[in-house]
């Protein structure tokens, strides 16, 4: 590109009569062109214009995936450090959460037990005096 460029201005102040330019050779003024031509055969041939190309194309893919996401309002992480952090705060939020499962896994034993150990009480009871009574054997 930059071959292409510089030949372009060449031919430019070479028309205008500008400076030295104006005196020198056209094979000099043109060089860049061919310079241009075999500049990109040798970088099409090495694949640096397809990587380059594809790299374009991966990054508008993830750009409109993103722009997606954020509009459904889910926002994904770009970089390493917040993936990382987003990571410890899901463990977090695990770890809280498990915590929460036994302490309501203990409040639904202590109650079941405790509606069993009334109803065993209940069933001891006389009806006229209210007091529970031995079971008798």
């Amino acid at each position: 590109m930059w071959f292409v460029v510089l030949g372009t201005l060449l031919v430019v102040l070479k028309v205008a009569d500008f400076g030295s330019v104006a005196g020198w050779s056209w094979w000099v003024v043109l060089s860049p062109f061919p310079l241009a031509i075999v500049w990109w055969a040798w970088s099409d041939s090495m694949g640096f214009t397809q990587k380059e190309q594809m790299r374009k194309m991966e990054q508008k893919k993830a750009d409109r995936r993103n722009k997606a996401l954020e509009s459904l309002g889910i926002k994904r992480p770009n970089s390493r450090r917040e993936r990382a952090a987003e990571d410890v705060r899901k463990r977090l939020a695990a770890k809280v959460e498990g915590e929460r499962t036994k302490v309501r896994e203990r409040n639904k034993e202590e109650v079941r037990d405790s509606v069993f150990h009334h109803s065993r009480l209940s069933s001891q009871f006389d009806p006229d005096s209210h007091e529970p009574t031995e079971k008798k054997k």
